[in-house]
């Protein structure tokens, strides 16, 4: 498809002889957009404080004690009695609970 090749020379001088005839052909102004409202922005994660604990847990990850942090060597008392007397395996593990103030 062929375009129609555009004469900037002569669209120049069109323009000029209106200006000096005084009808120049105006755009009308363009409507101005309202300003849309401010999304807000969103508020930082709160810090969440964890505490940790030593959790002695059952076989089927069931806990069944909790102990301090400082307290180790208790659970692994614990889970050793419990390991011996229910005849299945109990272990320690660490557990982080959130402390609400």
């Amino acid at each position: 498809m062929a375009r129609k090749v555009v004469n900037r020379k002569e669209l120049r001088e069109e323009a000029e002889a209106a200006e000096r005839l005084g009808t120049t052909k105006k755009k009308p102004a363009a409507k101005k957009k309202s300003a849309t409202p401010r999304k807000s922005r969103s508020k930082s994660a709160k810090e969440v404080r964890l505490k940790a604990f030593w959790g002695v847990f059952s076989q089927s990850l069931t806990p069944v004690a909790m102990f301090e942090y400082a307290q180790r060597k208790e659970a692994d008392k614990k889970a050793a009695e419990l390991s011996e007397s229910k005849k299945s395996p109990h272990f320690v593990q660490i557990v982080k609970k959130v402390i609400e103030e």
